[in-house]
């Protein structure tokens, strides 16, 4: 039966009037508890007068306003004044109700001393309950029967007294001798802006609602009746709170900060402590695990937005890179072992149409015999011995037991059909720069010295191969072979005709020949110690090094110390023109500037040989040249200026150890599939492209991570959620090739602050530092800043639009919870080594190296880089060693927090600097560095050691511990003091990415420009 909404014609005939008004109900009687009770569909024929001709019907507009209802109007017990009609006429007791009042209409709110009107009370302040009449918004109770609400959860002191409410939330009928308690004449006025938690526009339904629901109000309706009857009354409050979907619309769903400065202040009008600071370093997305558990580790796999964009059109209002970091060799997280599982002769399972490995993500069909490409969705034969039979839901029995169908993450050994030959040996050769100032700074003595104590932690014992080759103006090839006792030193001297003056024995087996090496590498340092040669013929080296490792392939390792200067790539001094700056000639200097680096490179990739490159020299040296050997052979590039084996000893020794003992990859190559409708486009990283999406690695480890963008080949996509996986083909150093697979899955989307909210920062600033450090080989400098400043701007003025409409965000500049730290880091990447300032701000070579390390950095390294942390040490120097680690806290990069009388310590990954306030105790100095600063002028050449005594024990400790926290490389600690210039300047205060410096902006004049050019 469809209820009655109380608007039937005048004149029809006499029929029960239904209660089911919206918004209003006629009062239950005491104790009434059945279906037939008031506010029921179905009411008893003489529950109520029909209306006059021409008088609205009874009706209420909802809760009262706020509590400022008399308690009559809330549905309790009136007294035993008579019931009163429509114009106050009393009218008969009338069937079951007539203990009660009858319904109380727009005329008839008033008691009997109060016509309508009559003069009443003024309401005592808006929140008030007096029981002056109130009018249409609170004449009528509350709705009973199947609407009926529990009491409203906020109820003020007064109607809870005059309205006891029983357990259901009706009305409680009165007690025999119950006396109307004296009206409430006052009431406190609430505090400014103060809610004093008033009832909600709509009561809360009960859970069991029926089919036909009221519309959700955000406003009552009009009132009805003469306009003086609402004479007193306080105006409709507009502060409650909305309800329903509005409500939902106009919660802050992003995060913003207050900028109110006035033109010509000198208060920027921005909280500089509120501004967002990524001070817990990098925020792996292990959340998004939390939807999708079967994908792989973020550490593995990041996309710099975890709901991929619908169509083209979505795509184009992101503004930010689209794509992923992949990190395939990352250190497991929790010291979790990668499952490994071999198939045996079937062979590993394929899809036969994309070649997808098989993953948690495929499904099963056909009682188990079929199994469906999660990525093309063709339906695939399960091999006999792999069959497993499915239960009720489709899935197989077994799957909890095979990783690979409950891991994101496995390795499978593969079999011979994935050898172009049979894995090769593990094999090192040294190329190293023998020339005068190489025996000069003792690099012969440190480099001798590493390798004999890392001969017996070579990955692939007993396979591992070994040789050398020195050079200066000629080549000296060394005889290793095992049956002697010294090894045979070879000169060549032609360098336009290279030759191999041995056919064998210049790259050996190291168990074979271990004598005859250790006995090279002892007598190294003093072979070359009279040689004055200035000259390098490092190209002629590198045809020669091809020749003797090109059958086997491996890891070839550069000492370079002077810049190439004869024979085949020879450099010119071209050295860093200022005259280039702001041209369009500047970007030449970053690039090669001979075409044999990069072709030496092609042919050493082809035949799965990776170079490191290790630059020395205290002069121009050209690392921009010769670094892409180390770029497309998959190698990596470590620079030390002005190498003196004092105070870069330590450094070289630690991280040509990593170098030459990390587990290495041999042999591989990578190649990412996607799902239908998008593919990798553009790669950035230390590779070969061999094809459109292979990557060609001689050799990948664990530091190495690699950057890639996404684009979509369809206008609109069709499925719901996108497949990726990684997959990386080599052989380890055991000699056993394996296939490592990453799978991971995403989310379609279709609108566009679900990609804001999904995306990742770190994912989204790596890809943007490795787009900016190509960039830069093609175009000034401070063009490529400006880009990435338009990136920041178009994403967030775009994010602005989402939300300009519902929210007064005039003053305030909003980003989503996801990007809280994208401006600072975007910032920090225009300010760092590889990009900042000119000519006269970071030196050629020192620009070009950190660039090629911003290309292979994983994400937690390079956020490091850009944004150094910044600690004070002083504080936690007495305490006891256990508890120091706890208490380092990261501080800001800004001047403001440093005070003169502490010590702070700058770590960005490859350097430690020890910065020393001017006010600090002298004993305190003297006892960390051991040496008293009035006899020791220049902190330069100082070299930090442990004393006797609980400050230096301390201190080295620290220096430890965030040494171990990431081992990839070592930092070399510098000492500089307060007002020490010119080394302060580029030491520490061009680190401190948050303070002007050298025509760059601070971080709140960074934040006041970017806020304004998102309102344009």
């Amino acid at each position: 039966m469809q209820p009655q909404m109380g608007n039937e014609r005048p004149g029809a005939p006499v029929r029960p009037v239904s209660a089911f008004v919206p918004g209003a109900a006629v009062p239950p009687p005491p104790g009434a508890s059945s279906p037939f009770a008031a506010g029921s569909p179905f009411v008893h024929p003489g529950a109520a007068p029909l209306p006059r001709q021409g008088v609205p019907p009874p009706q209420a507009a909802g809760p009262p306003p706020f509590g400022v209802g008399p308690p009559a109007a809330i549905g309790g017990y009136r007294g035993l004044s008579p019931p009163q009609g429509p114009f106050g006429t009393a009218l008969p007791s009338q069937g079951p109700f007539a203990a009660v009042s009858s319904p109380q209409g727009p005329f008839t709110s008033a008691p009997p001393s109060q016509a309508p009107f009559a003069s009443a009370p003024p309401p005592q302040g808006p929140f008030a309950s007096a029981r002056s009449p109130q009018g249409t918004f609170t004449s009528a109770p509350l709705p009973q029967g199947p609407f009926a609400a529990s009491p409203a959860p906020f109820r003020s002191p007064q109607s809870a007294l005059s309205q006891p409410q029983s357990p259901t939330g009706g009305a409680m009928p009165p007690p025999p001798t119950y006396v109307r308690p004296p009206p409430v004449q006052s009431q406190a006025p609430p505090m400014q802006g103060y809610y004093p938690g008033a009832p909600p526009a709509n009561p809360p339904f009960l859970m069991s609602r029926p089919a036909f629901q009221q519309p959700v109000q955000t406003m009552p309706p009009p009132p009805i009746g003469p306009a003086g009857a609402f004479g007193n009354q306080a105006a409709y409050p507009s502060a409650g709170p909305p309800v329903g979907g509005t409500l939902q619309s106009l919660v802050e769903d992003f995060q913003s900060l207050s900028l109110s400065s006035a033109p010509g202040s000198l208060d920027p009008g921005v909280d500089v402590k509120g501004l967002p600071r990524p001070l817990d370093g990098d925020e792996e997305p292990v959340k998004f695990l939390e939807a999708y558990p079967l994908n792989c580790h973020p550490r593995y796999f990041r996309l710099t937005t975890h709901a991929i964009p619908a169509s083209q059109s979505l795509v184009s209002r992101w503004h930010l890179p689209l794509g992923a970091v992949v990190h395939p060799l990352a250190e497991s997280p929790d010291g979790e072992e990668v499952p490994v599982i071999n198939f045996g002769s079937a062979g590993v399972i394929r899809c036969r149409r994309c070649r997808t490995y098989i993953n948690p993500y495929v499904t099963f069909a056909d009682a188990g015999r079929k199994w469906r490409c999660n990525l093309c969705t063709l339906l695939n034969d399960v091999p006999g011995d792999y069959f497993c039979a499915l239960d009720a839901s489709g899935r197989r029995y077994d799957m909890d037991q095979r990783p690979e169908l409950s891991k994101g993450t496995i390795e499978f050994v593969a079999s011979t059909e994935y050898m172009v030959r049979p894995p090769m040996p593990p094999s090192y050769f040294f190329l190293i720069d023998v020339s005068v100032s190489a025996v000069r700074s003792g690099l012969l003595e440190v480099v001798a010295k590493t390798i004999k104590s890392c001969l017996d932690d070579l990955p692939g014992f007993p396979r591992s191969q070994i040789g050398f080759l020195t050079f200066d103006s000629t080549l000296h090839f060394h005889n290793f072979k095992s049956s002697l006792s010294q090894p045979q030193m070879m000169v060549v001297a032609d360098l336009d005709d290279v030759f191999l003056p041995l056919p064998d024995d210049l790259l050996v087996n190291l168990v074979d020949s271990r004598h005859v090496v250790e006995s090279f590498l002892d007598s190294l340092p003093n072979m070359f110690h009279d040689n004055v040669n200035v000259e390098s013929a490092l190209g002629p080296a590198l045809k020669a090094a091809f020749m003797v490792m090109s059958q086997i392939g491996g890891k070839l390792l550069v000492f370079q110390s002077t810049l190439p200067s004869l024979g085949i790539g020879r450099l010119r001094l071209r050295g860093d023109d200022v005259r280039a700056y702001g041209t369009d000639k500047e970007h030449t200097l970053r690039v090669p500037e001979d075409p044999f680096y990069k072709q030496m490179a092609a042919e050493f990739t082809k035949n799965q040989i990776a170079v490191d490159m290790f630059f020395f020299s205290e002069k121009y040296s050209d690392v921009a040249s010769l670094g892409t050997l180390a770029k497309y052979t998959g190698g990596q590039v470590y620079h030390y200026p002005s190498f003196q084996a004092a105070t870069h000893g330590d450094k070289l020794k630690l991280e040509l150890n990593r170098d030459l003992t990390r587990e290495t990859a041999w042999e591989s190559v990578m190649r990412i599939r996607c799902g239908k409708g998008v593919r990798f486009t553009t790669y950035h990283g230390h590779f070969m492209l061999r094809s459109t999406d292979l990557l060609a690695l001689p050799a990948v480890d664990s530091d190495k991570a690699f950057a890639m963008q996404l684009s979509l080949e369809e206008t609109l996509m069709i499925t719901q959620t996108v497949y990726f996986q990684v997959a990386l083909l080599y052989t380890s150093s055991s000699g056993e090739r394996r296939i490592r697979v990453h799978t991971a899955a995403a989310p379609v989307v279709t609108d566009l602050s679900e990609m804001y909210r999904q995306a990742d920062t770190g994912a989204i600033v790596s890809l943007l530092g490795r787009i900016a450090v190509e960039n830069s080989l093609a175009d000034k400098l401070d063009s490529v800043r400006q880009q990435l400043q338009l990136k920041l701007v178009r994403s967030l003025k775009e994010y602005r639009n989402l939300y300009v409409v519902q929210h007064r965000i005039g003053g305030r500049l909003i980003y989503p919870e996801s990007l809280r730290f994208l401006p600072l880091y975007i910032l920090a990447i225009c300010k760092s080594l590889a990009l900042r300032g000119g000519y006269a701000d970071v030196s050629l070579d020192a620009r070009c190296a950190a660039g090629f390390s911003m290309m292979i950095l994983p994400v937690k390294r390079l956020l490091n880089f850009i944004y150094p942390s910044l600690y004070r040490v002083d504080e936690v120097l007495t305490m006891e060693p256990h508890r120091i680690d706890g208490s380092l806290k990261r501080l800001p990069l800004t001047m403001q927090c440093l005070d003169t009388g502490g010590i702070y310590l700058l770590d960005d990954g490859f350097t430690f600097l020890v910065w020393l306030g001017r006010m600090l105790p002298p004993e305190l100095v003297n006892n960390i560095l051991g040496v008293s600063l009035a006899n020791f002028p220049d902190l330069s050449k100082i070299q930090l050691r442990e004393c006797d005594n609980e400050y230096s024990r301390n201190f080295m400790k620290i220096l430890k511990t965030l040494r171990e926290k990431d081992p990839s490389y070592y930092q070399l600690c510098l000492v500089v003091r307060q007002g020490e210039q010119p080394r302060e300047g580029f030491l520490l205060l061009s680190n401190l990415v948050e303070d002007q410096m050298a025509g760059t902006s601070s971080y709140v004049d960074w934040i006041l420009q970017i806020h304004r050019q998102t309102q344009s």
